[in-house]
């Protein structure tokens, strides 16, 4: 059995259709009935379809099987949550929570229903007043600041360490210089190394008492 085939019957069976219409579908689509008499990109086309009316393959699920984000503003609002989490402020990074966090602000289901403009920037300021509120974390662009300072991978870290470290300032740079393997960090993939770290530091300092 090719991979499309097998597909398409996972489609069949998450999709809760009978035999009766799963093979109107497939004739509808392509003219035949059976996956087996179909060409590769027939059955791609069936595939697509399949898609289009909320299936979602193992590309799209992550290794428990639960779907991942999708939708336009998903990264931005992944990463505002993962920051709180690496702050302390929120107690899951869990996808799940990021979910139930959005239909509160705006009453959709899934981030991946949050294509409108509007409703991302809705949750998305929403989650940049709670890490500056309970994070600490200044979003404020300054003329003529170097370019690493604009980043909000900096921003979080900065706020990190303030909540870590609140009188060594003086240390900031040095350490996530060493936490990045000696380089000063200067891109966003960078960065994400020193938040998880100051993360898991953070987490550790909660559930020890000392913060």
């Amino acid at each position: 059995m090719t991979s499309s085939i097998a597909a398409i019957h996972v489609a069949k069976r998450d999709l809760g259709l009978d035999e009766d219409t799963y093979r109107a579908k497939l004739a509808n689509i392509t003219g035949k009935t059976s996956t087996r008499d179909m060409t590769e990109a027939e059955r791609q086309r069936v595939l697509n379809v399949f898609r289009s009316e909320g299936f979602k393959p193992k590309a799209d699920r992550r290794g428990n099987g639960r779907l991942k984000l999708s939708g336009r503003f998903a990264g931005k609002l992944q990463a505002l949550w993962i920051a709180g989490w690496n702050l302390g402020i929120f107690r899951s990074r869990d996808d799940a929570a990021l979910e139930a966090f959005v239909k509160r602000q705006t009453g959709l289901d899934a981030v991946r229903f949050c294509r409108d403009v509007e409703d991302a920037r809705k949750a998305i300021e929403a989650l940049k007043a709670i890490l500056t509120r309970e994070g600490g974390v200044d979003w404020t662009v300054y003329a003529a600041q170097p370019l690493h300072y604009s980043l909000d991978g900096f921003r979080i870290a900065f706020a990190q360490w303030n909540k870590l470290h609140r009188k060594k300032p003086e240390h900031f740079w040095p350490e996530v210089t060493f936490i990045n393997g000696g380089i000063v960090p200067a891109s966003d993939r960078a960065w994400i190394v020193v938040m998880n770290e100051l993360g898991t530091r953070i987490r550790a300092a909660k559930k020890s008492g000392v913060r």
